[in-house]
């Protein structure tokens, strides 16, 4: 790949187990966002051609969940070795189309990876359990089967991570998926599937689609074939989808928006916390629905930490993603370039001093890393969610009333909180209404464990055991017996 001079590529649909065109036979063009050149084409399907993946899953359903577990998890192994050779060349591809720097984009990979081995081995355990009976003449029993065709939508900012842990969940569970990554991001999904295609992968278990979100959202919300939509996108549209499904009864799994507190107590190293702060508010230019939002630093500590982290963020590299020592790249278009760039300007009207770091050109779609102070509760860029490399930091007192600033938002994914007072921490962790807490870290998931949001921020759960029953039914059984 030359980079920097684009790459055209036609990408096609997947469905039942082959490259089709839309029906439509109508095109649209992938842009990297580092320089507007031109990445790929890609044929633009509609409700019509869903309806043909869901046709093709269903079919493959009545044989791929037949399959026993071992046979599945032999087949995700390998697409997970499959990756794993290949993450290097694939992650190229993702750097063109999201512009992220080549080693975020190489570890996303990896841990796409780690996600089918993880899900091919934890299906092995899906157990039921047998439950005593208040009668003699009586045995029951629970098992769990997986639901059916699932169809899932994913966003751009993670384009291999977020698919692959819904699909790895789903798969080996034994559903067949239809699957509609975003259109800004369709490299990444296309090798997702060649992976999981050169895996062995039987035609029909999975079918990717390149198209019109709202078209194929409503095929899959309509067909009496999908028993469930997993979706990872923003709370407008997940509500949409809830409208939807109250009309079908389809299932659904919601991972939506989040607006992230940081509660930093005055007890830490507010050198090193500060720094990593930096890293971690920028990390994938700040488009990460657990990233790292509201900086809440105790009064004691506030003006060192903004100090430190003022420094920091002006000596950030902003540049593209393929060069040696890139540590954040543009945003994914020109539309979240302007939403950003007008909620730094709204804030230095209202009074907020920001400090900026560089950017490398006028050409692509880059902002600049800010740090925002002299801003409150008030301030539009600390209540909404930004998605961009924007750090508003906020002096606090009072641990009580930080902890009711903090959840004073209708999201609830992730939050975080630095101390080293083990009470404090306790409180913190306790007393903040999201679905996770780090505690004196900046990554509060694993692909062991659950990722899941309260209030606005989503249903049910990815990643973990938790994850991998959101595919499943669970059925009793249930019989009378004689001679005992």
């Amino acid at each position: 790949m030359e980079r920097g001079q684009g790459v055209r590529t036609m990408l096609l649909n997947y469905i039942n187990g082959e490259y089709v065109i839309a029906a439509s036979e109508e095109m649209q063009t992938v842009v990297n966002p580092a320089n507007e050149d031109v990445v790929a084409a890609i044929t633009w399907s509609n409700g019509a051609d869903c309806k043909l993946a869901i046709d093709a899953a269903q079919a493959a359903f009545k044989s791929w969940s037949k399959t026993n577990v071992y046979q599945r998890s032999a087949i995700l192994k390998k697409a997970a070795d499959i990756i794993r050779a290949n993450a290097a060349d694939y992650a190229e591809h993702t750097v063109s189309e999201s512009g992220k720097p080549l080693a975020e984009a190489k570890g996303e990979w990896m841990v796409a990876a780690n996600l089918f081995e993880w899900f091919a081995e934890e299906a092995k355990r899906s157990y039921g359990r047998t439950i005593p009976a208040n009668r003699n003449d009586k045995r029951m029993m629970t098992i769990w089967q997986p639901m059916g065709v699932v169809g899932v939508i994913t966003a751009w900012n993670f384009p291999v991570y977020n698919p692959a842990r819904a699909w790895a969940a789903a798969l080996a569970s034994g559903c067949t998926v239809v699957a509609k990554g975003s259109e800004f991001t369709p490299l990444s999904t296309f090798y997702l599937v060649v992976a999981l295609n050169e895996a062995g992968l039987p035609a029909g278990v999975l079918n990717n689609l390149f198209g019109d979100a709202a078209s194929i959202g409503e095929e899959m919300l309509a067909n009496a074939h999908v028993k469930k939509i997993s979706f990872t996108g923003s709370t407008r549209v997940g509500k949409l989808l809830m409208d939807g499904a109250s009309k079908t009864n389809t299932k659904l799994s919601l991972e939506l928006g989040g607006n992230a507190p940081v509660i930093i107590n005055h007890d830490v190293d507010v050198e090193a916390v500060a720094k990593s702060s930096v890293i971690a508010k920028l990390r994938n230019a700040g488009q990460v629905c657990i990233a790292p939002q509201r900086f809440f630093v105790h009064e004691k500590i506030y003006n060192q930490f903004v100090e430190v982290a003022s420094e920091a963020i002006k000596n950030i590299k902003v540049g593209y993603g393929w060069e040696a020592g890139t540590q954040m790249g543009p945003l994914i278009n020109q539309r979240q370039q302007q939403q950003v760039l007008k909620l730094i300007e709204d804030a230095e009207q209202a009074g907020a001093t920001a400090v900026k770091g560089d950017i490398p050109s006028a050409t692509g779609w880059f902002v600049p890393p800010t740090l925002l102070t002299g801003v409150d509760q008030h301030t539009e860029a600390v209540n909404m969610e930004i998605f961009g490399p924007v750090m508003p930091v906020i002096p606090f007192s009072d641990k009580n009333e930080v902890v009711e600033w903090a959840n004073n938002t209708p999201y609830g994914l992730a939050s975080y909180v630095w101390t080293n007072n083990i009470n404090d921490a306790f409180f913190f962790s306790e007393a903040l209404e999201f679905g996770m807490v780090g505690i004196n870290e900046w990554a509060p998931h694993g692909t062991e464990a659950p990722f899941g949001g309260w209030k606005q921020s989503g249903l049910g759960h990815e990643s973990g055991s938790e994850g991998l029953y959101e595919y499943m039914e669970k059925k009793l059984v249930s019989w009378g017996v004689t001679g005992i």
